[in-house]
């Protein structure tokens, strides 16, 4: 959400000073890599900079996995977390189903449909429908879309799970989606944008993920590290594969690695390596592991002071569910001629299903926010929201 120009644009977490944040404990690693005279320009392997897809894999499903000791999960490096997900989506439209007449049907959350939808259109795949994690009329998250969806889906379908925070499910609501699941032998395939941003900890946002591998699903996961490490202009990424045992995995990242020889050869360096050195250094973790949570509090302000300011100018409606949810995104309730209007009028723009970024809101520029929705609300033949 922003001011001036679409959202899509901004970067997805800004400091108070309005800026992209960054962590301190990111900056010194990137300063550490690039006077690091050991290091040469020669061209990286396929699958990426070792040392990072395995912190950043290790990041994910926690270094006590099953699957991570039995040597049945690793991790290819990709250009950003939208990069892994189309690399998986290639992978799936070529491999997954094989001898089938039609390609899987592909179930994705409808706010990142505009996105992820097309990579996986764009892969082959005919039929990709939306599901919603939002109860309009509770006004809060619920897997009874996706679990009513999945009742009548085709076996072996392709599901792409937002976790932890665009859902923002409770565990005992993950349960019910992987039981759903295992009933329809689907396919899960994991987007993980910003592990400890909904709850400030790392193990307690990589909950779903980790419940599904321990159920002993096959799975991919896309990583990103543009949020919480502020390496936006980097591009790191990981695709993290989960298989039934160790072989499978091997012809797996085989595959992947040759999709990536004729896609974009080889990644990047400087962002990985920077990565690795902070997931590997104790030192450095730990401070970049304080920044990540100072962060999350800041979010979480962020939306108390986005509630407070809305019920002080008296806008029509209930805002509780703001402060409800968790995470860098927030479903706003707001109706769609509502959020035309915020785009039109005000130079406010939000994401599909009028979902507000939080992380693009400071002191400079909440109010101003809070005004432009009241006046969409309280605007001529616009019914205060109802979702």
């Amino acid at each position: 959400m922003g001011h001036g120009e679409p959202a899509a644009r901004l970067p997805a977490c800004l400091a108070e000073s309005g800026r992209a944040w960054s962590s301190p404990a990111v900056l010194r690693a990137l300063r550490q890599v690039a006077r690091d005279v050991t290091l040469d320009h020669e061209e990286l392997p396929a699958a990426g900079v070792p040392a990072f897809t395995r912190a950043a894999t290790e990041l994910a499903l926690g270094g006590q996995s099953s699957a991570l000791l039995e040597g049945r999960a690793g991790g290819v490096q990709t250009i950003g977390g939208m990069g892994a997900v189309w690399l998986g989506a290639r992978f799936l439209r070529r491999w997954y189903r094989t001898g089938q007449p039609a390609p899987a049907w592909v179930y994705v959350a409808w706010p990142q449909r505009e996105h992820y939808g097309h990579v996986f259109a764009d892969a082959g795949f005919a039929d990709v429908q939306p599901y919603s994690w939002w109860d309009a009329a509770a006004r809060a998250a619920s897997p009874r879309g996706l679990l009513r969806q999945l009742e009548d889906a085709p076996e072996r379908s392709i599901v792409l799970l937002h976790a932890p925070e665009e859902s923002g499910l409770a565990p005992e609501q993950w349960e019910e989606v992987a039981a759903a699941m295992e009933r329809k032998r689907a396919f899960p395939f994991f987007d993980v944008s910003a592990q400890g941003l909904a709850s400030g900890d790392l193990d307690r946002d990589a909950w779903a993920l980790r419940h599904f591998v321990a159920r002993g699903f096959e799975l991919f996961c896309a990583q990103s590290f543009s949020k919480i490490f502020g390496l936006y202009d980097q591009r790191v990424g990981n695709l993290i594969v989960v298989t039934a045992d160790a072989e499978t995995l091997l012809s797996v990242r085989s595959q992947l690695q040759r999709q990536v020889a004729t896609a974009w050869a080889s990644p990047s360096g400087l962002g990985a390596r920077a990565v690795a050195a902070v997931l590997s250094n104790p030192a450095l973790r730990s401070a970049w592991e304080q920044s990540l949570r100072l962060l999350a509090r800041r979010i979480v302000r962020l939306r108390q002071r986005l509630e407070q300011q809305l019920r002080v100018l008296g806008t029509p409606g209930s805002w509780e569910h703001i402060t409800a949810q968790a995470g860098t995104r927030s479903f706003s309730g707001l109706l769609p001629a509502q959020v035309g209007f915020l785009a039109k009028h005000e130079h406010v723009y939000l994401g599909a299903g009028g979902q507000l970024s939080l992380c693009s809101l400071n002191a400079r520029n909440l109010e101003r926010v809070a005004r432009s929705i009241r006046e969409a609300v309280l605007a001529p033949g616009r019914d205060a929201p109802s979702a």
